[in-house]
C-alpha cells in the first residue's frame, strides 16, 4: 500500500509498513480500510458464524488464556466428544437462527485417528448436507487427516497464531509457533481454506500484534478468514487479571487486518460482550465483516442472537451467503450487497421492552 492508500504490487509485508497503517489518524484509517473493503466485499454484508465446542476441557496444552487447559484451575471438567446427532441438531438450530457457517471446536492438542476423528468427519458431512459452511478446529493435524477433512467437505480449518512469534513463548510452551505454521501449511495444501488470527490484550506490544498480522499476510495464500479476538480473562488462568482491551484498539486491529489482507473475512470474535453497539459498528466500518453468532464461544459468553440481529437490523446490515454461493467478481468491480447477501426479515412486534423480536428468513442458506 503506498502513501495514498492505493493498492500496489508488493513484496512481503514488514512490521514497519504495518505500523505506518495502524498508527494513521483513526478517521483516515477507517476511510482507507472501508475503501479497501469495498473493493473486495459487499459493503453491507456480515457473515454469521456459530461456534460449538464439540469436545470441552481436559486439553494438555498450557495456553495462558484458555480455561480448557487441564493445567489451569478454572473448575472446568473434561467432557466427552458430543454425539454426532447432537451436533447436527445444534447446526440445524444455528441455520434456523441465521448462521451460514458452523464451526466445531475440540479441546485437543492434536487430532488422533480412530473413532473420534471418524465422528468428526461425520459431523462435517452432516453440516455440509444442511447447506452450511463447515469449519473445524481440532489442534494439530497431519497430511492424511487434512485430506480426509477435505474429502468430507470441510470449508475451513481454524488454527490461530495467537500472537507474534517473539511474544508467543510468553503465552504457550507446549506447542511451538512453527508447529502452528506447519498445520496451517497442511490445511492449505489439502485445499481447505485457512482461518487464522489471534488475541490482543495478553500483555503483548502493538509491535507483537502487527507481527502476527505480518506473518498471516505473508502466507501464500493468505488466510480466508482472520479472527480478531480481545482477551476474555477467565478466573483460574494466568491471564485472569489482565485489564480489558480498549475498543479502539480492536477497531485499529480490524482496520489494519483489512488493509493488509484485503480479500479475507475479518472476523470480530471474542470480546464482543464488553463492546457497545457503537464500538461494534466502528469495527464493521473498519472492515470487519464476520462475527460469531450465538450466546457462547466454546466456553465464554457472546452476545445473544436477538441482540446481534437487532444490531444488524438497526444498522441496515445483511447476512452474507455461504462462500460457495457468492458471485465471483473482479477486484475492480464494485460489489453490490443486494446480489451478494441474502435477505433478512426483521419482524417488529409489541413487547414489554424496547427490544423487538426478529426472524431470519430460511432463504439465507438455501
Amino acid at each position: 500500500m503506498d502513501d495514498s492508500g492505493k493498492s500496489r504490487s508488493r513484496g512481503p509485508w514488514t512490521v514497519a509498513e504495518a505500523r505506518a497503517i495502524h498508527d494513521l489518524p483513526l478517521t483516515e484509517l477507517l476511510h482507507r480500510a472501508q475503501s479497501e473493503h469495498r473493493r473486495h466485499h459487499p459493503p453491507n454484508a456480515v457473515q454469521l458464524c456459530t461456534l460449538l465446542s464439540v469436545k470441552t476441557g481436559g486439553c494438555p496444552e498450557d495456553c495462558a488464556y484458555c480455561p480448557q487447559s487441564a493445567r489451569h484451575q478454572t473448575g472446568m471438567e473434561a467432557e466427552s466428544l458430543l454425539p454426532v446427532d447432537v451436533v447436527l441438531e445444534k447446526a440445524r438450530l444455528a441455520k434456523q437462527q441465521g448462521a451460514t457457517r458452523f464451526c466445531m471446536g475440540a479441546a485437543w492438542r492434536n487430532a488422533r485417528n480412530g473413532t473420534q476423528f471418524d465422528q468428526v468427519l461425520q459431523m462435517v458431512r452432516g453440516v455440509r448436507e444442511l447447506g452450511l459452511e463447515a469449519c473445524a478446529t481440532l489442534g494439530m493435524i497431519g497430511d492424511d487427516q487434512a485430506r480426509q477433512l477435505a474429502d468430507a467437505g470441510l470449508t475451513a480449518y481454524n488454527h490461530n497464531l495467537d500472537t507474534s512469534q517473539e511474544f508467543y513463548g510468553e503465552i504457550i510452551s507446549t506447542r511451538s509457533f512453527q508447529e502452528r505454521l506447519d498445520t496451517i501449511k497442511r490445511v492449505s495444501e489439502s485445499g481447505i481454506s485457512v482461518c487464522s488470527g489471534g488475541i490482543i490484550g495478553m500483555g503483548e506490544s502493538v509491535g507483537d500484534r502487527l507481527g502476527m498480522l505480518v506473518t498471516l499476510a505473508n502466507l501464500e495464500p493468505p488466510p480466508e478468514s482472520v479472527p480478531i479476538n480481545a482477551l476474555v480473562p477467565v478466573p483460574g488462568t494466568p491471564l485472569a487479571e489482565r485489564p480489558p482491551v480498549d475498543a479502539l484498539e480492536l477497531v485499529r486491529m480490524c482496520a489494519t487486518a483489512r488493509m493488509m489482507i484485503p480479500t479475507a473475512m475479518v472476523r470480530l470474535s471474542a470480546g464482543r460482550t464488553e463492546m457497545t453497539r457503537e464500538a461494534q459498528l466502528l469495527c464493521f466500518q473498519a472492515g470487519a465483516n464476520s462475527i460469531f453468532f450465538g450466546d457462547k464461544l466454546l466456553t465464554t459468553g457472546n452476545p445473544d442472537t436477538h441482540a446481534d440481529l437487532a444490531l444488524m437490523r438497526d444498522a441496515g446490515l445483511e447476512p452474507l451467503v455461504p462462500f460457495a454461493e457468492r458471485p465471483q467478481s473482479s477486484d475492480s468491480d464494485t460489489n453490490d450487497a443486494s446480489t451478494s447477501a441474502s435477505s433478512v426479515q426483521f419482524v417488529s412486534g409489541a413487547d414489554d421492552s424496547s427490544h423487538r423480536s426478529h426472524k431470519v428468513s430460511n432463504a439465507i442458506v438455501s
